[in-house]
């Protein structure tokens, strides 16, 4: 059993990987400013000391597109402190290849990991199925569809991963985990229209820009086989079913 600190652990990638931790075996406090088992403010350092005391492994999967490097120096300095030995980052495939802002703060997180004297490990995924499925959930009467490709993967795979990190220990930079297909966002829309039971027009979105390009190109993408098992057209299915749900209630 190892004493696991989760940051991020009370929504999206932390839920799953805080339930797996825990099916393995592990004592896991989640972090949180408000919500969690313990107390602590990545923003402002506050409460971390405690939230860290007696903890051995940090997985730090807290994330703020204009935050990134702040927290996690914050985190940095409260860990050595603590004498923590083994931080586990989840980082984004592409981050170093794609000109994008939020990435930048991602490589320069890694960075300062890797610089900490803090064994660790850093793990880059591929885009979560739930981040195209925020782009189709959003109350409009067609599906936006950026005419790019993806490699979505189940957070469900990534906290299988995650969790086989904590148990091998300190690994550095591991090779990259991507989903079990290779879709253009236009089909996954259809695949989200069959789920949910709608017709919405699909609006196919070309889009100009660097960034655009990176993406175009592939660069945010492992390739095949993928390390994911469960796929975008099960996820819709999900969360069309939990929609239904929520709406009988």
């Amino acid at each position: 059993m190892t004493n696991i600190l989760v940051t991020g652990g009370t929504r999206g990638l932390g839920i799953p990987t805080t339930e797996q931790l825990r099916a393995a075996g592990h004592d896991v406090r989640v972090l949180s400013r408000r919500s969690g088992d313990v107390r602590g403010d990545l923003d402002t350092g506050e409460g971390l000391d405690a939230a860290l005391a007696g903890i051995h492994t940090v997985v730090h999967l807290a994330t703020n597109r204009r935050k990134d490097i702040g927290q996690t120096r914050n985190l940095l300095a409260a860990a050595r402190r603590a004498g923590v030995q083994h931080l586990i980052f989840m980082s984004i495939v592409g981050v170093d290849r794609i000109d994008y802002f939020y990435y930048r703060d991602k490589v320069a997180s890694e960075h300062a990991i890797a610089a900490s004297g803090i064994p660790y490990t850093i793990l880059r995924a591929t885009q979560f199925h739930s981040f195209v499925g925020a782009l189709f959930a959003v109350r409009l009467p067609v599906l936006l569809a950026p005419d790019l490709p993806v490699q979505t993967i189940a957070t469900e795979d990534v906290a299988r991963r995650l969790t086989e990190l904590v148990e091998a220990g300190p690994s550095g930079r591991v090779p990259d985990i991507g989903g079990p297909e290779i879709r253009a966002v236009p089909d996954l829309a259809r695949e989200w229209n069959e789920a949910h039971g709608t017709r919405k027009p699909i609006w196919r979105l070309r889009l100009p820009g660097k960034t655009v390009r990176g993406f175009k190109a592939g660069l945010h993408m492992t390739g095949l086989p993928g390390y994911g098992t469960g796929t975008f057209a099960e996820y819709a299915a999900e969360q069309a079913a939990a929609k239904s749900k929520a709406v009988a209630r």
